[in-house]
């Protein structure tokens, strides 16, 4: 218990003295999507709510668990225009080695129209994302340490980058209440390949700090996630934006507030817990708000929802995410216990 304390402690104060940027100057920025129904109807960051859920080790993969062992989940979700992606996870137990999840994560853009100098066409060209990851977690007591490793490789017709990273965190589980605290240090690695003449990027890592509660008489799970933390002031504003007319019709241009700084860091997620079977979700991200609305219409961007349903032997997961006034993001999710079909096969 207090080997795994002091590990907690040692990540925590890591976080803290850590510096980076952001602001367009990172690359690989398709791993900060959700990549699931679950995670992105939670607001899009959560670090602790895992469940049966194998999809969200890649939020975290100190939420891999015995619960999901030999789950199998498969999620989609379509994006504007062509933009699709999709994600299939499985977690499984060795008993030599412990316990272990694989997933692969897969972003495809759709066909663009290659052209010469002069506008001719020349034919089409594809470009995709995709990550290959996997994982491991530990037990000792109440905490769960874990680790996953992966390459992401973007691709531009052919021409491709390739990047080495890595996830670490910890997850405390009260033994007794429904409470969860978790770490995570996400996407840290190392650009190995760079685009053929292109300049190396860094890698979108982030460091996230949350926690889940379930009082004992609701049916209600609320999840708090911190994220960003290796940076304090993540506001930008335009300077090019036109500002508001006092009354003396003077332009007044908009400034960074303290709460608005704090209050970006901050995604909020629940859960509301009517069975084992059933369950809606919704979520709140503001640091998506005030970066993805427009100047004159906000709508629902910010703000998500989503539900599950558990029949039999799968679980269907769904979300909606609003990233921008137009309309909403649609996930979907579906989930298995591989173990249930390989008993059935064994008994005929």
């Amino acid at each position: 218990m207090k080997k795994a304390a002091l590990i907690l402690c040692t990540l925590l104060g890591f976080s803290l003295m850590a510096q980076a940027q952001i602001g367009g100057q990172r690359g690989f920025l398709f791993l900060e999507l959700p990549n699931s129904a679950k995670l992105a109807a939670l607001g899009g960051v959560n670090i602790t709510a895992g469940a049966q859920d194998v999809s969200m080790v890649s939020a975290n993969p100190a939420l891999l668990s015995e619960e999901m062992d030999r789950q199998l989940s498969l999620s989609y979700v379509g994006y504007l225009a062509d933009i699709k992606q999709s994600n299939l996870a499985y977690a499984f137990k060795s008993e030599k080695y412990g316990r272990w999840a694989a997933s692969i994560n897969y972003l495809n853009y759709g066909d663009f129209v290659q052209r010469d100098p002069t506008g001719m066409e020349l034919g089409t060209f594809n470009v995709n994302d995709y990550t290959l990851a996997l994982s491991h977690a530990r037990e000792a007591e109440a905490f769960t340490i874990g680790a996953t490793a992966k390459v992401a490789v973007s691709s531009i017709a052919g021409n491709k980058a390739v990047g080495i990273l890595a996830d670490a965190g910890a997850v405390f589980k009260h033994p007794e209440k429904d409470f969860t605290v978790g770490l995570a240090f996400k996407n840290v690695g190392y650009q190995v390949k760079t685009y053929d003449g292109g300049e190396r990027q860094q890698m979108p890592w982030d460091a996230q700090l949350g926690l889940s509660y379930k009082p004992e008489h609701m049916p209600v799970r609320l999840s708090l996630t911190a994220h960003r933390l290796y940076q304090f002031d993540i506001v930008y504003l335009d300077p090019n934006a036109p500002g508001k007319l006092d009354e003396n019709g003077n332009e007044v241009k908009e400034e960074k507030t303290l709460g608005d700084k704090i209050a970006r860091h901050f995604v909020v997620g629940t859960e509301f817990v009517f069975s084992k079977n059933f369950q809606l979700r919704a979520g709140y991200n503001h640091l998506r708000r005030k970066e993805l609305r427009l100047d004159t219409k906000a709508g629902g961007v910010g703000f998500s929802v989503g539900a599950m349903l558990r029949v039999r032997s799968f679980e269907l997961n769904y979300g909606s995410a609003f990233f921008h006034p137009s309309g909403a993001t649609h996930y979907v999710t579906i989930g298995t216990n591989t173990s249930t079909f390989l008993k059935k096969k064994r008994s005929s």
